[in-house]
């Protein structure tokens, strides 16, 4: 069932649409390359203090490990991209991974991953990868995660609000989900019920889900558009 969350900072992005990783806890996944052992973890981060909390209870959680490099991509438009090497050599891990984030490619031909952090935790194994070695490394251990990692679709919505009986509510709403559309959360108020739906954000869409609203309830509730808010559907 997709549900409208909180509209993100960036309400006025040019971006109607971008892909992120699901609400769900911390993924973490590893690789060991010649003994040393390359621990991803991704976070989805929806600013920039939300992206470095990670690396900072990263470095807590594995105080004796050598590195936690780390790299993230924030906003619908990807305006926000940051590195750090956090002692490698220059170039060979932060950059790797941020370019894993930007490229990866969510349908074919499409490169649109936001609001994810990632950090790479390592614990040297003895044995030197060489710059090469460690750009491969650390590219591959958030690829690697990312090819796992469950996805979400986030979209840009119009809400549109119809004030119906508190007996009918029900009724329509499962007939609403039936046909498909994206509800928002629904207020109860004294004398009826305000139910909430999200539609894409064009004039076609809204006229659209006008008319079904005035078909479900034979003319007797009328949609009123409101604000925007962005959505989380599953991927195709």
């Amino acid at each position: 069932m997709r549900r409208v969350e909180e509209p993100a900072e960036q309400a006025d992005s040019r971006a109607t649409s971008y892909t992120t990783l699901a609400a769900v806890p911390d993924f973490r996944h590893e690789l060991e390359v010649r003994h040393s052992r390359f621990i991803t973890v991704l976070r989805r981060a929806g600013s920039e203090d939300e992206a470095r909390d990670l690396v900072a209870g990263l470095r807590r959680e594995f105080h004796d490990a050598r590195h936690h490099c780390s790299a993230f991509v924030v906003g619908p438009d990807r305006t926000i991209q940051r590195s750090s090497d956090d002692g490698e050599p220059a170039g060979t891990a932060g950059i790797p991974m941020l370019e894993a984030l930007l490229k990866r490619e969510t349908e074919p031909g499409v490169t649109d991953l936001s609001d994810v952090s990632a950090v790479v935790v390592r614990y040297f194994g003895g044995v030197l990868l060489g710059a090469g070695g460690l750009v491969r490394a650390y590219s591959e251990s958030v690829s690697a995660a990312l090819d796992l990692a469950p996805l979400v679709r986030r979209s840009r919505r119009r809400i549109c609000s119809a004030a119906v009986p508190h007996a009918a509510a029900g009724r329509l709403e499962n007939d609403l989900r039936a046909a498909g559309t994206v509800m928002a959360a629904t207020s109860y108020q004294d004398r009826h019920t305000v139910l909430r739906i999200a539609v894409p954000d064009n004039a076609a869409a809204i006229a659209a889900a006008t008319d079904r609203v005035l078909q479900l309830t034979a003319g007797s509730a009328t949609l009123t558009p409101d604000g925007t808010e962005w959505v989380n559907e599953p991927l195709n």
